[in-house]
């Protein structure tokens, strides 16, 4: 599936902002499920600016500055995209020997999937957490098993609610609740999965969405989202290392390296403190209007035969490193 994504940002202060600097993950990465064809990232005003690199968990993130006074700042991110369906894979670990995996032996070869077992800024393993996903973990039983049947729960006992919640509520207060969008689902089973002692980690991405029937594609009128992989140790052997395995809770689908081909992932990381779209310091500004719109829409291959290389642009030229 070929998809491309519009995901604009724009910021209107009073009084300006006087000077900014901004870190950004609005650019996807080539995955075995995903291939990006283009992408291009415009700022304005101009920055002084606009790099990207990589950072430690593989995604690709972009650091601009802008040094004069701006009474609005516009982000656009445009990614063209290539998914794949996920393939069928068998797991049949018990989840007991999943988190056995993690344990500390010396000289023991070191699993990178361990740095995913620990508290993170939103994700806080505890007993509540234990207990909410006890049902579903029994003993013996496949983490593959357990884990969809966690996010199938998640799923059907937690309301989907725009207002409920808020970007620092904690995952203890969307359990309580039973309620959130799909970062709450997320940073919930998270918690659910790290207080068992197995890694997982936080997906930020976009997925695509269908109009009512009869009705057109609105533009700006998606979102991004947000869901989960869990690490599974018997098919990263099998696969070369290649062991992540996505769930999603707030849609009840899963798939090995991606939910679905309707997916697309920007980024990976501990939770969404590490992958957040946008945040930066800003000097002025006391006051802000933010709006945020996405588009996800499919789009025809024949269409676009000869596609661009992939650049990091912004409305004019003036590039520099980031020091």
């Amino acid at each position: 599936m070929r998809l491309r994504i519009t995901h604009d940002t724009r910021y209107d202060y009073q009084p300006a902002v006087e000077t900014a600097l901004h870190l950004l993950h609005l650019q996807p990465v080539d995955t075995p499920r995903q291939r990006v064809l283009d992408f291009a990232l415009e700022v304005h005003p101009d920055p002084v600016f606009l790099a990207s690199q990589g950072d430690a968990y593989g995604n690709v993130r972009a650091v601009f500055e802008i040094d004069r006074p701006h009474p609005m700042l516009h982000v656009r991110a445009s990614s063209l995209v290539d998914t794949a369906v996920p393939p069928p894979v068998q797991s049949g670990i018990a989840w007991e020997a999943a988190r056995d995996a993690y344990v500390y032996r010396a000289k023991a070869p070191y699993q990178p999937a361990t740095e995913f077992i620990f508290p993170s800024v939103h994700v806080h393993p505890s007993d509540v957490f234990i207990d909410y996903a006890r049902p579903s973990f029994t003993p013996g039983r496949p983490l593959l098993d357990a884990a969809r049947e966690l996010m199938h729960r998640i799923h059907t006992e937690f309301t989907y609610a725009a207002d409920a919640t808020e970007i620092n509520t904690p995952a203890a207060a969307a359990l309580d609740r039973r309620q959130g969008v799909c970062q709450d689902f997320s940073h919930v089973m998270l918690s659910c999965l790290r207080s068992l002692g197995l890694a997982a980690r936080y997906v930020s991405g976009y997925l695509l969405t269908q109009p009512p029937p009869g009705q057109p594609r609105l533009i700006g009128s998606d979102a991004s989202h947000a869901w989960v992989s869990v690490f599974l140790p018997d098919l990263a052997a099998a696969h070369g290392g290649d062991g992540w395995y996505d769930l999603d809770p707030t849609n009840d689908r899963d798939g090995w390296g991606a939910p679905g081909e309707d997916f697309v992932r920007l980024a990976v990381g501990r939770d969404f403190s590490d992958v957040s779209p946008m945040r930066g310091v800003i000097l002025g500004g006391a006051d802000h209007h933010l709006d945020v719109g996405v588009t996800v829409e499919p789009i025809v291959a024949e269409r676009l035969a000869d596609c661009p290389p992939i650049e990091l642009r912004h409305l004019h030229e003036a590039h520099s490193p980031i020091p």
